[in-house]
């Protein structure tokens, strides 16, 4: 059969089917509509439906893809940097380092330690190349030949508040704390980013003092305060040398998500004391907001693992569940931060003073799975070592080498806490909570060097302030360190870094030098070849056990004589007992607190060889120092009314003689203070009330050794100097709102006075100083121009951060200034114009001394005395670069100020004896003398 043949029953059947197809025209039609729609309409229809499904499917992918990827880097551990090889992500090729650069002949501490011979440290780039003896020059590179002088890396300052602040400080441009009742004590989503100034002036001295990185923290007024970034301390860095907060950036050039990232808590007093909490409250809401961020990183977690499901398996119907608008990976701004925390992303750092707020934390961390980097202040840590060594987590503690006695928080600050720390093994990061005068970074290397003359050893007093905070803050790849591989952050002293008044010679950030070597050399002109070289071998206090200092002090006791030997030198002006030996090395014998012999040993033992003897190996004999303070003795705590005399009222009439407060009604002979005023070597202080407005009142001289007493000769003089305010402290919301009133009011007081049988008479006649603390050049001139209307006055400026501006005048008028802004800064509006120092400018002392101003210092105490102990360091700073000998040091804070205020000359003064010079770093007091009670006190040694 072929196969075009049908057979005969499918044909009959084919035909039987046709005869009953016959359909009506008009079905036909509709048929045709059917057929157009399915075959032509439809499939575009269908065509435009699947375009958009596809569309969603891509949208629900997308956010699934974005979601994982941020699954990802929730997991991943923070990227490690090699330092081998690694570019410096600051560098830009318009602007930075476009050239090799050869140190030759360095003595380099290169953040671990001191390197045992010279080397050369090359850099090109922005980062170290070779760090080597004698290396090979590359070709065309600069070379400096440093001829053996020190070379530290950048410094670190891992707690400051400059760019959140500015200098001078304007309440426009206060941005440090987030405090607003809408938020309350917890701002973990604010960002120190976003306050940063990037014309912040103080950011160029703190430079200038070595100090190449700080961390920018917000304040501590909250429980969480927020994230804090890192800076290099230099201003218009990039290539536009345009004002921008991202090129101030260390980070800048990295990408977002390879920054590292910190937040600042504090707990104690701060919090504490602003919203009313109790620690028990701030522990709770505390607890209370990481319970929620700890249930949104488990409801992240959850969503991670659902949408690495979904994706594995393919699953569109989960996808689309879980990348819903609705839906979708949980965030919450709010708690970024803190679940970043929990998350090991974010780097804790919380300001904590007190071993019961430290453990708490503890106990919270613990709780909630977060690693503290550091306790900042933390002054009580020395208190509790082994419990934050046995945290098992490196914590760092970040503190002032001396600040403290300002609140209750900071009264235990120990001068050997360092030391005590160390010898533990926690590690000790030195700050400097830069914000006012008395916290400014620029001198952040003299509280190493401070920690170190109190027995912190001297290469971790160097890493306190480099590779340790670096480290803490998990930057130790690139800053911290002088080593191939790290960022050419590197500063050139003009001394040993740990000696008194180490001034930068230049200090290179990303490899550009940043000081201008002509200035430099200019505000160092006076500084003395020798002055760069000195540097002892000890430049640690010596320690006497508890058991020998009190079988000395037993055997002087009982005698009432003591011999001193191995004495070097002798600042008396008027030696009680002249020698006739030319020798250096000397004795003296002191029988009822008088000195009977000062000569040779072979003089002076002849007959004295039972005494007991103190042996001393650099003896220095000075004059009982004299210090001026605005609080000693008149309140023990700043922050604490109940443990001060309280201040002087600004609403009483300053013209009623009958107002005015006399600060020997209210003086207390002991505290703290007075412990360190020992330690210093002040055996007699100046006080005044507690000055807050126009009218200071009356000064009182007064003694600082443990057993004087008001009845006992506690008191050497009860009315010193009769004290006003001029400036912005004296305004008041009565008649003396501004500063020109108060200048006509002492001008109507000093003029209405005369014959007056009262203090403002004796003022006006000059019998009795008149002492203005002022600190503005155009309000210095004021009293200038007051002296020359009332000659007899017997005026003194006190404070005169602006003086050197008028230093010429002040000299020509007589009036002598007690400075204590020799070390200042242009922290508010009346001081912006104050010389910032070497390596700036002349220091206001050498521009002082040069004009021919009789002057002492003093050392600013509105938040309390702790620095007093300062004193002769001070003196020798100042020494150093107005070109003074060490004996005109000692008279700055000695007989210099006994001649501006006329104080009373004891017939036997006070005598201190140390062992070391006492113008540097590591001098102890061996002996004191009190001349009035002819009595010897055995000190620290």
């Amino acid at each position: 059969m072929g196969n075009n043949v049908i057979p005969l029953s499918i044909e009959s059947s084919v035909r039987r089917n046709q005869r009953r197809l016959k359909l009506p025209n008009s079905f036909i039609a509709v048929l045709v509509v059917i057929l157009f729609l399915q075959f032509w309409v439809l499939p575009q229809l269908s065509s435009t439906t699947s375009s958009s499904a596809v569309k969603l499917s891509q949208f629900h992918h997308e956010r699934l893809e974005a979601g994982l990827q941020k699954c990802a880097e929730f997991n991943a551990p923070p990227i490690t940097y090699p330092t081998t090889g690694r570019k410096n992500s600051r560098w830009d090729p318009v602007v930075g380092q476009n050239g090799t650069v050869v140190l030759r002949n360095v003595t380099l501490f290169d953040g671990d330690t001191i390197l045992k011979s010279s080397v050369d440290i090359v850099f090109s780039q922005g980062v170290i190349t070779d760090v080597e003896s004698d290396v090979v020059i590359p070709h065309g590179a600069k070379v400096l030949d440093l001829a053996g002088k020190w070379v530290t890396p950048g410094l670190v300052d891992m707690h400051s508040h400059h760019l959140a602040y500015t200098w001078p400080s304007l309440v426009a441009t206060d941005d440090g704390n987030e405090v607003n009742d809408a938020f309350g004590p917890l701002t973990p989503f604010v960002r120190s980013l976003d306050s940063i100034k990037p014309y912040d002036e103080g950011t160029t001295w703190i430079r200038s003092g070595g100090v190449t990185s700080s961390l920018i923290l917000p304040g501590s007024a909250n429980i969480m305060g927020g994230e804090a970034y890192i800076v290099k301390n230099v201003l218009r860095a990039g290539k536009d040398g345009e004002e921008t907060v991202e090129e101030m950036l260390l980070d800048h050039g990295l990408p977002k998500s390879d920054r590292r990232r910190y937040m600042k808590m504090a707990c104690g007093e701060n919090p504490k004391g602003l919203y009313k909490h109790t620690r028990m409250g701030n522990a709770y809401i505390f607890r209370k907001h990481m319970e929620r961020a700890e249930e949104l990183k488990t409801q992240q977690d959850a969503w991670c693992l659902s949408a690495a499901a979904a994706k594995e398996s393919g699953n569109e119907a989960a996808i689309m569940a879980l990348t819903a608008p609705k839906a979708g990976l949980p965030e919450q701004l709010e708690l970024d931060s803190t679940v970043g925390i929990l998350r090991g992303k974010v780097g804790v750092n919380i300001h904590c003073y007190e071993p019961e707020d430290m453990e708490d934390m503890l106990l919270h961390s613990k709780e909630f799975g977060f690693r503290i980097q550091a306790f900042h202040h933390a002054l009580s840590a020395w208190k509790i070592p082994e419990l934050l060594k046995d945290s098992g987590e490196n914590i760092t503690i970040a503190i002032f080498s001396d600040f403290g006695f300002y609140k209750k928080e900071g009264y235990d600050s120990n001068l050997y806490a360092g030391k005590i720390l160390a010898e533990h093994d926690v590690p000790v990061a030195y700050k400097s909570d830069h914000v006012i005068e008395g916290t400014s970074a620029k001198y952040l290397l003299f509280q190493a060097a401070m920690a170190h003359s109190f027995g912190f050893p001297e290469v971790k007093a160097l890493q306190s302030v480099t590779s340790v905070p670096a480290k803490s803050l998990e930057q130790d790849h690139r800053i911290g360190y002088a080593r191939a591989g790290f960022d050419a952050d590197l500063v050139v002293w003009d001394s040993h870094p740990l000696s008194v008044g180490a001034t930068p010679l230049q200090v290179f950030v990303d490899g550009k030098p940043t000081l201008d070597e002509k200035v430099v050399a200019e505000s160092m002109s006076k500084v003395k070849a020798e002055e760069t070289k000195q540097f002892p071998q000890s430049r640690t206090r010596p320690l006497i056990d508890d058991a020998s200092k009190s079988a000395i002090c037993t055997s002087i006791a009982k005698s009432s004589s003591v011999m001193i030997t191995g004495i070097q030198k002798s600042y008396l002006e008027e030696p009680t007992v002249k020698s006739e030996s030319t020798t250096r090395n000397k004795t003296i014998i002191i029988k009822s607190g008088k000195i009977s012999c000062f000569d040779s040993f072979e003089k002076c033992a002849s007959s004295n060889e039972h005494l007991p003897t103190i042996r001393l190996n650099n003896g220095h004999v000075l004059p009982g120092l004299t210090a001026v303070s605005e609080s000693l003795g008149m309140q023990e705590i700043a922050a604490e009314k109940s443990t001060s005399d309280g201040p002087v009222s600004k609403t009483s009439d300053p013209t009623n003689p009958e107002s005015i407060v006399f600060a020997k009604f209210g003086i207390h002979l002991e505290g703290k203070a007075f412990k360190r005023a020992q330690i210093g070597g002040v055996t007699r202080a100046v006080t005044t009330p507690l000055m807050q407005g126009f009218l200071g009142g009356v000064s009182v001289g007064i003694k600082t050794g443990e057993k004087n007493t008001l009845l006992d000769g506690g008191i050497f003089q009860s009315e010193v100097g009769l004290h006003f305010v001029i400036g912005q402290q004296a305004k008041s919301t009565n008649s003396l709102s501004s500063i020109s009133a108060q200048v006509s009011k002492l001008r109507q007081i000093l003029k209405s006075s005369k014959n007056m049988d009262s203090v403002f008479g004796a003022a006006k006649n000059g019998t009795i100083p008149l002492v203005i603390h002022t600190e503005n050049k155009y309000d210095i001139q004021q009293m200038i121009l007051l002296k020359e209307d009332l000659p007899s006055l017997n005026l003194v400026i006190f404070g005169g951060a602006e003086a050197p501006s008028v230093a010429k005048e002040l000299a020509k008028a007589n009036i002598p200034v007690i400075l204590t802004r020799n070390r200042g800064a242009c922290d508010t509006w009346e001081k912006k114009d104050i010389l910032p120092g070497p390596p700036l400018s002349q220091s206001p002392a050498s521009v002082l001394a040069e004009a021919g101003v009789l002057f002492g210092l003093a050392i600013e105490s509105d938040e309390g005395d702790s620095h007093i102990h300062n004193l002769p360091l001070e003196a020798s700073w100042a020494a150093k670069y107005a070109g003074l000998s060490e004996h005109a040091a000692v008279s700055l804070v000695s007989t210099n100020i006994e001649k501006i205020l006329g104080l009373n000359k004891e017939k036997k003064g006070d005598i201190v004896i140390w062992e070391g010079n006492p113008l540097q770093f590591g001098a102890s007091v061996a002996i004191t003398i009190d001349g009035h009670h002819d009595t010897v006190h055995q000190s620290d040694l």
